[in-house]
């Protein structure tokens, strides 16, 4: 597999390096996090310290300044050594929307610190229990007061609040009923969660099928500088657009590292166990789900490469970011599916960690967003059908 898919990798070193790291992570590592639903702090400061987390902040605000396809990279090995990058990829794109809208003051305020580990920006404050994926139907609002913002509302599947010094906020700041298009009056605030915790800002984990560190968060007249609006006030919602194919493209790599660490774990295990004298890898009924789902993450792998090329020459990857998201998820599962079947009881066995994988990687099909508003764009957008919704 490595002889087919690394011959002409640019990345191929950032690659290497980024296993070596992930080799002082085992398994072991992971398991004991998942008792107690922990946070991979260790793990976090390791790829900080290494550079990893802020790979797409320019060199100018102490970033290495790379590309998509690089970052992609990194998430992508990070799945593929068997870690998880759920616990901090969201910094990797989030920082985008301070880094094109932001002002000058705010990029050298956060940046720096973003990208030396001073700060952690990993909150993302948009979806609401009754909006869910209707963004401009939230009802967080942010009012105006002299040289401040009160915020009233709440947030949930914010992940990794608990664990974050800022969060980027996106709230209406004029009624949904007092616009002409009911995507303007939303605002995005850069919020530092750690001058309003217990004061305006309440955090409530929420426990799910893997250990993603997840929370709802409450705004009870919560005070937000006016000078950390990003951007302009009622352009919010542009502002997150732009940076979603980034994240669209970076979760779609992760979902490939996934697939490609199942596929392996199920190929070696198809070749070691001997069941009535033979590998069971020499059956068919075993050996084709593995090679079909092999299929599947090398096709998805090449739409998602077609969009990080795209995006890095300045072309909007819109169909490939969100067709390669689908897809690569679709075929992470299918990956997880094959590798479980394959290992029949001991798939369920905690110390093989499939069933962890297993549970992490069925995430993306629903979130960051769900497959069939994935669909829904592709039927309007690329294929010129009447908008469905």
């Amino acid at each position: 597999m490595d002889q087919m898919m690394t011959e002409s990798d640019p990345h191929a070193d950032l690659r290497e390096e980024v296993a070596k790291l992930c080799a002082r992570f085992p398994g072991e590592y992971w398991r004991k996090l998942d008792e107690v639903r922990g946070y991979p702090t260790e793990f976090v400061q390791a790829l900080t310290e290494a550079g990893y987390l802020g790979a797409l902040i320019p060199e100018e605000y102490g970033g290495a300044g790379l590309g998509l396809s690089a970052a992609a990279a990194i998430l992508e090995e990070v799945q593929r050594q068997g870690c998880n990058g759920a616990a901090c990829h969201a910094q990797m794109y989030i920082m985008g929307t301070i880094l094109r809208h932001g002002s000058a003051a705010q990029k050298q305020e956060y940046l720096p610190k973003i990208a030396s580990g001073e700060l952690r920006l990993q909150a993302f404050g948009v979806t609401e229990p009754t909006s869910g994926t209707d963004t401009t139907a939230l009802r967080t609002f942010a009012r105006r007061e002299g040289d401040k913002y009160i915020v009233n509302g709440q947030k949930i599947w914010t992940s990794r609040a608990e664990h974050s010094d800022l969060m980027l906020l996106l709230a209406r700041t004029t009624p949904r009923d007092q616009v002409a298009k009911k995507t303007e009056g939303l605002s995005t605030f850069i919020v530092d969660m750690r001058k309003v915790l217990g004061k305006g800002l309440t955090i409530r984990p929420i426990r799910t099928m893997m250990n993603h560190n997840s929370c709802e968060v409450f705004f009870d007249n919560m005070e937000v500088p006016a000078e950390n609006l990003v951007g302009e006030e009622g352009k919010g919602f542009r502002y997150i657009l732009d940076g979603m194919n980034a994240e669209r493209l970076l979760i779609a790599s992760e979902c490939i590292g996934d697939a490609k660490w199942f596929i392996e774990k199920a190929v070696n295990y198809a070749k070691e166990r001997v069941l009535f004298g033979r590998p069971i890898g020499q059956n068919q009924g075993v050996q084709f789900p593995i090679a079909r789902a092999y299929a599947q993450m090398r096709a998805a792998e090449a739409i998602v490469q077609k969009g990080l090329e795209k995006f890095e020459r300045g072309e909007r990857p819109g169909e490939e970011a969100n067709m390669g998201k689908m897809l690569a998820a679709e075929a992470s599962w299918a990956a997880g599916e094959a590798c479980v079947q394959t290992h029949g009881g001991f798939g369920f066995a905690e110390e093989y960690d499939v069933e962890r994988k297993f549970r992490e990687t069925r995430l993306y099909q629903v979130a960051p967003i769900s497959t069939n508003l994935i669909l829904s764009y592709l039927g309007e957008h690329v294929l010129g059908m009447p908008r469905s919704y």
